[in-house]
């Protein structure tokens, strides 16, 4: 389904305490994908994470409006660029990071079957979450930085199997009671256009390991309703495997509902 539609959305940005915001290249349910958009193609997303639960150690509400274009005229290397307003109407963020709600992400990948060789893999290396902020005392840090680097494939009948790692900040992914070693990890995923039932509708669960409020396991579904237009839903899992050194709110809340809406160009 990617290679029909984009969906705009991906990791946390956490402040010590538990509350997170999105910043976003384009992407399966949360991680990056493999996909880079193509030369003068545009996407804006719309997405929304709204928590299960409604106490204050659930975490914020998450509000993202984001755009994301293709800037390379090359077939077999392509480059996107992307910007996003990222905003929790500052609930539970004692940082107040909403006064700094400006994020930028970048892409560059080659796609399945580049330079004519079949069978080749898609491959993509990326950095998000590049905050404007960095004040620990007032604000806490919004440069995550994540590097990340992604290899996928697409298997008959399977579907695409996704799979790279990421380091970042440790500055900006530190959480309370662990401070250090969490700012690196794993990513995977599974999508597929399920063609059984309809071209329009596209499945994926993704995972991304590390104790900080980007690590969660998420299932989503999405529908084309026209070229252009599609909008995925889906569940977010933040930390499912969360190892921690003491007591303290799960790094990037309880788990999420989440809406996202995509328009492309």
């Amino acid at each position: 389904m990617k290679s029909v539609r984009s969906i705009i959305l991906a990791a946390a940005l956490t402040l010590t305490c538990a509350s997170a915001a999105l910043a976003t290249p384009s992407t399966q349910v949360w991680i990056p994908s493999p996909d880079v958009k193509g030369f003068g193609e545009v996407n804006v997303g719309i997405d929304y994470y709204g928590r299960f639960a409604q106490k204050s150690s659930a975490g914020a509400n998450m509000y993202d409006v984001g755009v994301t274009a293709g800037v390379s005229p090359l077939e077999n290397l392509k480059l996107e660029i992307g910007i996003d307003y990222l905003s929790n109407n500052f609930q539970n963020d004692v940082h107040n990071a909403d006064h700094h709600p400006i994020y930028f992400n970048a892409k560059m990948g080659t796609p399945e079957d580049a330079f004519g060789i079949k069978g080749m893999p898609a491959f993509a290396l990326g950095i998000y979450n590049m905050g404007t902020v960095d004040k620990a005392e007032t604000v806490g840090s919004t440069r995550q930085n994540i590097v990340y680097g992604l290899v996928g494939k697409t298997l008959p009948v399977i579907g695409r199997l996704s799979g790279g790692g990421y380091y970042g900040s440790e500055r900006a992914l530190r959480t309370g009671y662990n401070p250090k070693n969490n700012n690196s990890g794993m990513m995977a995923s599974w999508d597929r256009t399920m063609s059984e039932v309809s071209d329009k509708l596209w499945l994926a669960v993704d995972y991304m390991s590390g104790n900080n409020a980007n690590g969660a396991l998420s299932v989503g579904g999405s529908w084309a309703f026209s070229k252009n237009v599609s909008l995925l839903v889906g569940t977010v899992f933040f930390n499912p495997f969360y190892k921690s050194s003491g007591a303290g709110d799960l790094p990037g809340g309880k788990p999420a509902f989440t809406t996202q809406l995509d328009i492309n160009f």
